[in-house]
């Protein structure tokens, strides 16, 4: 089991943060949703090990997260200048030893002998995704994945999602757009200030797009209402 405990993050006096907690069990997938500011890539890269948390703790199995226990694919990934695709994925041990890169890239069709500047935004993505399944992580984070994907693209990632909790991983997934997740996760956290705010399993999501939106569809409604 992940568990997430009383987490703080800080960036100075900005608090983004604010005690968050979160159980997973293994072979879940567990969507975070937001609106812009609610801290939902802080709580990524804290989970990752990129950000370190004020206080709290983030256990597997009762032992503290460890950055190889965790698979990340950001919503903008880095990429070394002036390497090809294949030069990249190469840079990632191959621990998956079912991962075979030429049927993969059947499916993602990227040209891996090419300069990765030259690529294109979703094509990146795809590098990105597929240098993270190259390795056999416990935990996979995506930040945002369907962004730049074209509808192939996405519908294979979602089949991935799928297989990853058949095989007993937990997964962790962001996206601006809410329907995107609700055909992939068995759990959707609204977060908000900082904190996870509510909880839903699936057959509640009406509910969640309801108290997600409700307060921005009053604010909003009230500022256009005023200026047209």
């Amino acid at each position: 089991m992940l568990k997430i405990e009383n987490i703080f993050v800080s960036f100075g006096k900005n608090k983004v943060l604010n005690g968050l907690s979160l159980s997973a069990e293994m072979g879940e997938v567990h969507g975070i949703v937001g609106l812009n500011g609610s801290g939902k890539t802080t709580f990524f890269n804290t989970l990752a090990g990129i950000v370190k948390p004020d206080s709290g703790n983030i256990l597997l199995n009762e032992n503290n997260v460890r950055r190889l226990d965790t698979g990340f694919v950001e919503t903008e990934n880095y990429f070394y200048s002036n390497i090809t695709g294949n030069e990249y994925l190469n840079i990632f041990p191959s621990s998956n030893e079912k991962f075979i890169l030429d049927a993969f890239n059947d499916l993602f069709k990227l040209p891996l002998d090419s300069i990765i500047e030259t690529y294109s935004n979703g094509m990146k993505k795809k590098l990105a995704i597929m240098g993270v399944l190259k390795q056999d992580k416990q935990i996979y984070i995506f930040d945002e994945p369907f962004n730049g994907l074209d509808m192939e693209t996405c519908k294979i990632l979602e089949i991935v999602i799928d297989i990853l909790r058949g095989k007993n991983k937990t997964i962790l997934i962001s996206s601006h757009i809410l329907e995107s997740l609700t055909d992939v996760c068995t759990n959707i956290h609204l977060l908000k200030d900082g904190v996870i705010k509510e909880s839903f399993e699936a057959g509640n999501y009406q509910i969640l797009k309801h108290d997600l939106f409700d307060e921005l569809k009053i604010s909003a409604g009230s500022i256009v209402k005023s200026s047209l």
